[in-house]
């Protein structure tokens, strides 16, 4: 994106999972961006799994269960709905006496 280019966050794809561990720091500090983050392994296992393309928020409960699909990103990005998405699924699990 032309907007990329202009901030200057334009990488190449990453090879090693260094790299995308590099990449997630320069996330979550430089661009402040403030929602936890996994990073996928070199097998891109959980973006197969959940197809993260394109790019969106997910909660994941357990068992692997999606319990919240986001809209697609960067620009349908809604961490807000996905916290109390969280949130809830937390509040039910620990109720249940299950987390």
């Amino acid at each position: 994106m032309d907007s990329n280019r202009q901030e200057q966050i334009v990488f190449r794809q990453p090879t090693t999972f260094e790299q995308r561990q590099a990449l997630a720091k320069i996330l979550v500090g430089r661009l402040k961006y403030r929602s936890p983050v996994a990073i996928d392994g070199m097998d891109n296992a959980a973006d197969k799994a959940f197809a993260g393309w394109p790019e969106r928020i997910y909660v994941v409960g357990r068992g692997g269960r999606v319990v919240f699909k986001g809209d697609m990103g960067p620009f349908g990005f809604k961490p807000e709905e996905a916290q109390k998405s969280l949130a809830e699924y937390l509040a039910s699990s620990s109720s249940k006496g299950a987390l």
